[in-house]
């Protein structure tokens, strides 16, 4: 399976016009800038039409009028909207953190897939000279060992990096700058 990671977009959505192919597309969180549900309905309709077999995104720090939300009506069911949950996409087991809630909501069961907003702290999360990641999270990642942990947040940590057999990558698509890399 080919899986495509894409975070911190921050409304620019639409200027990716060539997005490598791939079984699975990750949006690990801020598509939207002000939080506004405009800006969420514009990039839902963008991602609906994206030709992969199967979406899954994740709420960011930027994402506001969905923190709380627990799932969203009418989206296709090749849409994965992970909210604190898990879906299993060909034997795969993918599981979404919102980003305002806490890495305890991270179940025990094998995850294959994390998927979150924050890195852990001091894994690509440095950004402007500073260190974005949450050390919680880095302690129950390597609590529970998942095979991947996608994530964003810290845009100039952009790239990935292989600790304890755990794969991290930091997909943001932005600098700090807002231009696309």
């Amino acid at each position: 399976m080919k899986i495509l990671q894409i975070s911190d977009t921050h409304t620019k959505h639409q200027q990716l016009t060539y997005l490598s192919t791939a079984d699975v597309i990750v949006h690990c969180g801020d598509f939207t800038e002000q939080g506004t549900e405009e800006e969420v309905l514009d990039f839902l309709n963008w991602f609906i039409e994206l030709p992969y077999k199967h979406k899954i995104f994740v709420t960011g720090n930027h994402d506001l009028c969905l923190w709380d939300a627990e799932g969203i009506e009418d989206l296709p069911d090749n849409v994965h909207f992970l909210q604190d949950r898990s879906c299993e996409i060909e034997g795969i087991r993918f599981f979404g953190l919102a980003y305002n809630h806490p890495e305890r909501h991270i179940p025990n069961d094998e995850i294959d897939v994390l998927v979150t907003h924050e890195p852990p702290v001091m894994i690509l999360d440095e950004s402007s000279g500073t260190h974005w990641g949450n050390a919680p999270l880095r302690n129950r990642v390597f609590e529970i060992k998942p095979k991947y942990h996608l994530f964003g947040h810290a845009h100039d940590g952009y790239g990935t990096d292989k600790q304890e057999g755990i794969v991290f990558s930091n997909g943001a698509i932005l600098d700090d700058r807002y231009n696309i890399t």
